[in-house]
């Protein structure tokens, strides 16, 4: 037996800031739960329609947009900074050239952060709505969007209002950090420099973002940091892990309950 079902699901609220409505046929309610909750979790508003603090879809704060950043450039400069290749530099064929480590030239700062731009990498990360914080923002993609190809993968027709090769395309809040993030760069060049040259010694989130971007107010995104499905899944067991039963033990040296066995027996 077949059963028809038509759904309006909020599947693309996990996604962008429009709510797009998704028609699923032929496909039996239960699996489709998670999905709703994860994304009807995340949505809330005030009396006058206004997302609140706990919406993922809410505008990337500067305190999110420097975090990134930050990651990203020293994801970038971790990389090079482990290669012992050397520069050479002088004019003319004549003058003898000197030689320079490569993670100690500008050359080295100026295609970290331009070749491609750094904030290009911005648009790798997805909105994972069924996260806090600024931990929504993670490259790879949502648990919603996974369960939808998958379900796609499975025969199910699932319409977003989007064609399919497009269900991968950076959300609103998304591009608008990428849009930030070339903001900061542009407005703190000359401090990205000076650490570069004169404070690696200090890490760079710090330097850059607590001490000269964001007011002291807005830095508890900082601190926030993802453990990771395994730990998650561990701390869940932990709270949900039920009591041994003693079966019919009893005392501190686990002494069978004799009477109950023989009640149990009779």
């Amino acid at each position: 037996m077949i059963y028809h079902y038509q759904w309006l699901i909020f599947f693309k609220c996990c996604e962008t800031q429009q709510i797009n409505k998704a028609k699923m046929r032929f496909v039996q309610p239960w699996p489709l739960i998670p999905i709703i909750l994860v994304c009807l979790g995340g949505i809330h508003s005030t009396e006058d329609g206004e997302l609140v603090q706990d919406d993922p879809h809410r505008d990337p704060s500067l305190c999110e947009v420097c975090k990134y950043l930050t990651t990203e450039l020293k994801g970038r400069l971790d990389e090079t900074g482990k290669t012992h290749d050397v520069i050479e530099t002088g004019y003319g064929l004549d003058q003898k050239k000197k030689k320079k480590e490569y993670k100690k030239t500008e050359l080295r700062l100026i295609e970290a952060l331009n070749d491609p731009h750094v904030c290009e990498k911005i648009l790798e990360y997805n909105i994972h709505a069924e996260r806090k914080g600024s931990l929504r923002f993670a490259k790879g993609r949502s648990q919603t969007m996974e369960t939808l190809r998958n379900l796609v993968d499975k025969g199910v027709n699932v319409e977003l209002g989007i064609p399919y090769d497009l269900w991968d395309t950076p959300s609103a809040g998304v591009t608008e950090m990428h849009r930030k993030c070339f903001k900061i760069v542009e407005d703190f060049e000359e401090s990205i420099e000076e650490w570069y040259w004169n404070h690696q010694d200090e890490d760079l989130t710090t330097y850059l973002c607590i001490n000269q971007v964001l007011r002291k107010d807005d830095q508890e995104c900082l601190s926030e940091t993802w453990k990771g499905e395994k730990e998650r899944d561990k701390e869940r067991k932990k709270i949900t892990k039920p009591k041994k039963e003693n079966g019919n033990r009893k005392g501190d040296m686990g002494q069978y309950d004799a009477e109950k066995i023989e009640r149990e027996e009779l």
